[in-house]
């Protein structure tokens, strides 16, 4: 005798059961963390090829460029106040060669360079200066950074940004870090866009010092 067909299955019947609260919060937390890592990791891509920060400057090479006395632009003249407030005006060292750092404390290539830069700072004492402009850290992370690599040279508090202005209406600057040396007369000389090392700034200075810096 033939068996009674079995009676189809409702569409309903191949349904998964709808997810418990506890699974549906689980789920909402998981999806929440992707989101987070994608946006930090969204952070840091833009990071690495922006290190001025919100100040749009983008991370240099390290190439250098020189100016012969006669390509030389007008003196300029950098004035503000240090994170210890001492007073700074670029302009009281006419006469002698003047190094000038942009820098801020997360900055990596500004880390990895900061050893030079102390260095020669150091050994530096006749007729050379040094001072830094950051426009983006407070007194707190600046001087931190500052007793970290023994900077002995001060930097200029700049957050509304004018006396990178005012450098960047005589040479470029925009990559963080950027090192430019002035002559005896506060022209520009040298620039190096980008991280730079101790042999490289020292020869640069030296040629200022001496007059005779060719152009690159």
């Amino acid at each position: 005798m033939p068996r009674p067909a079995r009676p189809a299955r409702s569409a309903a019947a191949h349904v998964a059961p709808a997810p418990s609260g506890r699974r549906r919060a689980r789920v909402g937390a998981l999806a929440t963390l992707l989101t987070v890592g994608a946006l930090l990791l969204a952070g840091c891509t833009s990071s690495s090829g922006n290190d001025g920060g919100n100040l749009g400057f983008v991370q240099g090479d390290g190439s250098v460029k020189t100016w012969t006395p006669s390509e030389r632009s007008k003196p300029v003249a950098l004035t503000g106040t240090a994170f210890d407030g001492t007073k700074v005006d670029t302009s009281d060292w006419h006469g002698d060669v003047v190094v000038v750092n942009t820098w801020y404390a997360g900055c990596a290539p500004c880390r990895k360079e900061a050893p030079d830069l102390a260095a020669l700072a150091s050994s530096e004492k006749d007729g050379v200066h040094f001072v830094g402009i950051n426009s983006t850290d407070d007194a707190g992370a600046a001087e931190a950074f500052q007793r970290t690599f023994k900077i002995s040279y001060p930097s200029i508090s700049d957050k509304s940004g004018s006396v990178v202005a005012t450098l960047q209406g005589v040479v470029p600057v925009q990559a963080v870090p950027t090192t430019v040396v002035l002559d005896a007369e506060g022209r520009v000389a040298a620039r190096v866009l980008g991280a730079t090392t101790k042999a490289t700034l020292a020869g640069l200075v030296d040629d200022v010092r001496a007059g005779s810096t060719a152009t690159s």
